[in-house]
């Protein structure tokens, strides 16, 4: 005891400021986490700080210099990780946009700021990970995280909840399984293409790799737009969404995949660069891996075909066709004041595979449901058209909300028992990409829950031109440190 009072009353006035200040931080931070238990580190501090104990900077009393140099920059380096850990998880966090999804609102090689405190930090759900790494190792690779222990989902509060059109980084929801080699597609898409289901996934190591689960916050991080809410009914009816029956305006960012036609003439990618369309939109590879120019010469192309797809002649010809090049409606109209472009035409509908996977709706990237939304407390009920239920609700009672279930004969039991309804308990969002043909997004893989929203973007602070070199314009300068928030 007589230590301990002497170790107290030595301390200097110094000490004791850190220790008090530190202690008001934390005290703070206990009650906005809700966790009172937390308050034990306190003593911890006071250790630190006052009574020490634990010799904490035994290695500056070492005589040999090799040791006092190498634990200074251990010191160093374990302060700076767990300073990163802490506000990676609490307050702001990196994001690279990664794909073109979101363009022209966000761009390929934009550096985002993410809030965390937008929604309110997500307290660690896997807590044991490495700093900077997701998933993933840098260098060395492996798992950059230990799955065990797992935390139940909490939210600290922050200043406000996803609103509409808000764009929103969140976990992506369908990586809860991975296949390792084949990251670029989640596993349920690859399952629904390959003739054996699942079954021949997991089965073609030498294809697919080694099938991985991932915890919620492991997960890869996507970027979207929040297009349906809570317990509203989402339906597209040739590119215009209808929340709850009523027209939703998209934003002047959304871009559609058009054909351009020409009297001929190949369009300069001069004019492509002023207009913001990135060269891999109409740079496309041929069987031989080159890059080539992404139109059809339609010299000799049949006459019924073409007018099957509306294009026009000048001078007995139908010129040039480019296909598939995202555009804005203020870009089609700029398009078509081009004195060498013929016409401009919306493509068709593109084909394909859309949530929920497992039902047969006919539904289309342009003409999409109607779904309804599941909301946090309420009740859906297994009485009427239940194989399509069960395909669009299963995921969010089983992967998301942690139940067993299964349908048989046509009855639905969870966790062993049969049910005639569910009540949910999570809010779910369905996401969207402004550049809507080339986004896989809510329509590819359902919605996404609460406990995987991750925080709003609030600033560009670097934005890199991929197709451009370091002296020839790569820095895009006229968009650092703009709001990422429209």
């Amino acid at each position: 005891m007589n230590t301990l009072k002497q170790r107290i009353s030595s301390a200097t006035r110094r000490q004791w400021t850190w220790f008090a200040v530190l202690s008001i931080l934390w005290i703070l931070f206990t009650f906005w986490a809700g966790n009172i238990w937390l308050l034990l580190l306190i003593f911890l501090f006071f250790d630190i700080y006052i009574t020490k104990f634990i010799p904490w900077t035994w290695w500056k009393k070492s005589k040999n210099p090799t040791v006092r140099k190498t634990m200074e920059w251990v010191d160093a380096i374990v302060f700076a990780l767990i300073a990163v850990y802490f506000i990676n998880t609490f307050f702001f966090q990196n994001y690279q946009i990664p794909t073109s999804s979101l363009e022209k609102s966000l761009l390929v090689g934009d550096f985002l700021a993410v809030s965390k405190l937008s929604y309110g930090p997500r307290a660690p759900m896997t807590p044991l990970s490495f700093p900077l790494a997701q998933h993933t190792m840098p260098i060395i690779g492996g798992k950059s995280y230990i799955d065990k222990p797992q935390w139940k989902y909490h939210r600290l509060k922050g200043f406000g909840h996803v609103k509409r059109n808000d764009i929103v980084v969140f976990n992506f929801p369908a990586g809860d399984t991975v296949a390792l080699n084949v990251q670029a597609s989640d596993f349920y898409t690859l399952s629904k293409y390959n003739a054996n289901g699942s079954a021949g996934v997991r089965a073609d190591k030498r294809s697919y790799g080694n099938i991985v689960w991932r915890p919620v916050d492991r997960r890869e991080n996507y970027v979207k737009r929040c297009i349906g809410l809570p317990g509203e009914t989402i339906q597209l009816k040739n590119d215009t969404v209808y929340i709850d029956g009523n027209i939703i305006p998209h934003a002047k960012t959304a871009q559609f995949n058009y054909m351009i036609q020409t009297d001929g003439s190949v369009i300069s990618p001069s004019v492509f660069e002023e207009m913001g369309i990135s060269k891999s939109d109409y740079i496309g590879v041929n069987e031989y891996g080159q890059n080539v120019d992404k139109y059809q010469d339609l010299t000799s192309v049949d006459t019924l075909a073409a007018e099957r797809l509306g294009l026009k002649q000048k001078n007995g010809s139908f010129g040039k066709l480019y296909t598939q090049i995202p555009m804005t409606d203020a870009m089609v109209t700029e398009m078509k004041a081009k004195p060498f472009v013929l016409d401009v035409i919306k493509e068709p509908t593109q084909g394909g595979y859309y949530y929920p996977l497992n039902y047969d709706t006919g539904w289309t990237n342009n003409n999409y449901g109607p779904l309804w939304i599941p909301k946090k407390g309420a009740t859906i009920k297994f009485d009427t058209d239940v194989p399509y239920k069960v395909a669009a609700y299963e995921r969010c009672i089983k992967n998301y909300e942690g139940n067993d279930f299964a349908y048989r004969d046509g009855k639905v039991y969870i966790n062993g028992q049969p049910a005639d309804s569910y009540t949910f308990k999570y809010d779910y969002y369905f996401m969207m990409g402004d550049n809507r043909d080339n986004s896989a997004d809510s329509r590819a893989w359902g919605f996404v829950p609460e406990d995987h929203v991750v925080g709003q973007p609030l600033l560009i602070w670097l934005s890199l031109d991929k197709d451009k070199s370091w002296f020839g314009g790569k820095i895009r300068w006229k968009r650092l440190f703009r709001s990422a928030k429209k």
